[in-house]
């Protein structure tokens, strides 16, 4: 039984209400129709995310992650409601729906009209894939650090250099890539692109099988030209455009989390109220009581917080460092707890490839690492307590 008690919450309005009733009534009845090989070849999970991504444009979910192209903001709540319940449902669906939200996030917030007409539709209408290609190999949280350059020569910019660990590597029609173009040293000097595959000098360079398999790779930029048109925004304000679109979807990274420990609690409770042992039922013994008490705090402090960061977002319309750093440390922390609880009641089954709460425990994991490791929102933090931010 899917828990719906928080949407009572004053963070929401009917909107969201509806938006979670409808989402959670697809999810039960057409999610399971379309069609997800359960091969984990990189061709495979392709064409599996190509598919959700149009099961979800024609349901007209993707509107809610993407800014429309006629001045529609992007509410971070919708975001974190689709990922919540996403997640729960099938991680990869979760997947194909953020990234459709992250990847285009610079083009939502920045991009020009012309960008926007171009490729929101598409984007919305699942006919297009997106990327955010902002990691490199030795620059991740450290964005200043990125190497990938852009220098501009007449009527296009020539791209050189590459990025690792990007989501839909191979798959998408969209890449909005960062590179450093020079206006000034560190964080200031970058800028932002729209790359196509097709684009002369734009190679996947390679393919990164992960525990929770979904289309991961490495990008190589070799005299890539493109148009001068595909800056996204002005020169020079790369950093800016990169931390203003994670300011939106760091959060709904502890909403996804949220989603795969709701899902772990019911399994645990599934099995707690249903597996015998000593001729009693796990339920009643105290200690899965403890583990199953822990589990549902952590699960709604983690709701508390991220609901908190979104509301923050889109009411008070401030720059939200701060929470979406609290609700993501403290949402994927708590997951992994709270799923790796569920696996240790689920017992000898719980780590069975294929079992809900092994899929789980594999899934949770990447999310205390990428949008920035749980360390770096710890220093995020600190930093803004140091400073009397809060």
């Amino acid at each position: 039984m899917a828990e719906t008690s928080y949407l009572g919450w004053p963070f929401f309005e009917e909107r969201h209400r509806d938006l979670a009733a409808r989402l959670e009534s697809w999810a039960q009845n057409e999610l399971p129709k379309v069609v997800v090989s359960e091969k984990e070849e990189q061709e495979e999970l392709a064409k599996s995310c190509r598919n959700l991504a149009q099961a979800l444009g024609k349901a007209g979910f993707l509107a809610h992650c993407v800014a429309g192209p006629k001045g529609e903001v992007m509410d971070a709540r919708s975001i974190a409601i689709g990922r919540e319940i996403l997640a729960r449902h099938a991680g990869l669906a979760d997947f194909v729906f953020a990234m459709q939200g992250l990847g285009t996030g610079p083009v939502s917030l920045f991009g020009s009209p012309a960008q926007q007409a171009h490729w929101l539709p598409k984007v919305i209408k699942g006919e297009c894939l997106s990327a955010f290609a902002l990691s490199e190999k030795e620059a991740g949280s450290d964005v200043a650090s990125l190497a990938t350059t852009a220098v501009q020569d007449g009527d296009h910019w020539v791209l050189n250099g590459g990025k690792t660990w990007i989501s839909n590597a191979g798959v998408a029609g969209l890449y909005v890539v960062f590179a450093r173009t020079g206006e000034a040293p560190g964080a200031k000097g970058l800028s932002a692109f729209i790359v196509e595959p097709t684009d002369p000098g734009f190679s996947v360079s390679e393919f990164i099988d992960v525990i929770a398999p979904h289309p991961l790779g490495s990008l190589l930029f070799k005299n890539c030209r493109i148009p001068a048109d595909r800056l996204v925004g002005q020169t020079g304000q790369g950093f800016k455009i990169a931390m203003a679109t994670l300011d939106i979807f760091r959060t709904t990274v502890g909403a996804a989390a949220l989603g795969f420990a709701r899902r772990a609690l019911d399994e645990a409770v599934e099995r707690a109220n249903r597996r015998k042992l000593f001729g009693h039922t796990l339920g009643e013994f105290q200690i899965t009581q403890d583990r199953l008490a822990d589990s549902a705090v952590e699960i709604d402090a983690s709701a508390l917080l991220v609901y908190r960061s979104a509301w923050t977002k889109d009411v008070l319309k401030q720059r939200v460092t701060r929470e979406s750093s609290m609700a993501k440390l403290f949402a994927t922390e708590a997951a992994q707890r709270v799923i790796d609880r569920a696996v240790q009641i689920w017992g000898g089954l719980g780590v069975v490839k294929g079992v809900p709460v092994e899929r789980l425990y594999r899934e949770i994991r990447a999310l205390r690492i990428y949008e920035g490791a749980s360390e770096v929102q710890k220093l995020i933090i600190a930093g803004r307590v140091l400073s009397g931010e809060g």
